[in-house]
């Protein structure tokens, strides 16, 4: 993977998550003491907005990573962040599935259980995916440093 590919992809993923957190929080967690208030806090719609105007970038940004990265390793077996890997892949998926269906449903049920499944997964990938690059930087520092003990540039 290119190092512009991972720097769009994590400050897509950052601000997709910094977004979908802060919009979580003020719709569900602040309480407006104003009784006829149609939102909880100020920025609640400008959140909701910054989410859904990063998404697409998220998921474009996604979609080179999978060609340049995910594609090239998914057949490997025994690497060391196979795993965290995986997760990430099927939470993004879930993620996303769930994101655009949230923006479709008429279903108040329907709606509700989206929302538990799209916050769930949306936690589980920025949780998961920042233990996958925390392993990756560990591995390429001690792969760095192997290197420089051996005398190979």
């Amino acid at each position: 993977m290119r190092p512009w590919e991972r720097r769009i992809f994590n400050a897509a993923t950052g601000a997709v998550s910094l977004t979908g957190f802060a919009y979580l929080w003020m719709k569900y967690v602040v309480q407006n003491p104003d009784p006829f208030a149609l939102v909880n806090h100020p920025w609640e719609g400008a959140m909701l907005a910054g989410h859904l105007m990063v998404s697409p970038i998220l998921i474009l940004a996604f979609g080179i990573v999978f060609n340049s990265h995910v594609m090239k390793k998914l057949g490997v077996t025994g690497m060391p962040n196979r795993r965290t890997g995986l997760t990430s892949l099927a939470t993004f998926a879930t993620m996303v599935l769930s994101g655009y269906l949230l923006q479709v449903t008429a279903s108040e049920s329907f709606l509700r259980a989206l929302v538990i499944v799209h916050v769930g997964a949306g936690t589980l990938f920025s949780v998961v995916y920042s233990v996958h690059l925390l392993i990756s930087w560990r591995l390429g520092r001690r792969a760095r440093r192997v290197r420089a003990l051996a005398g190979v540039a």
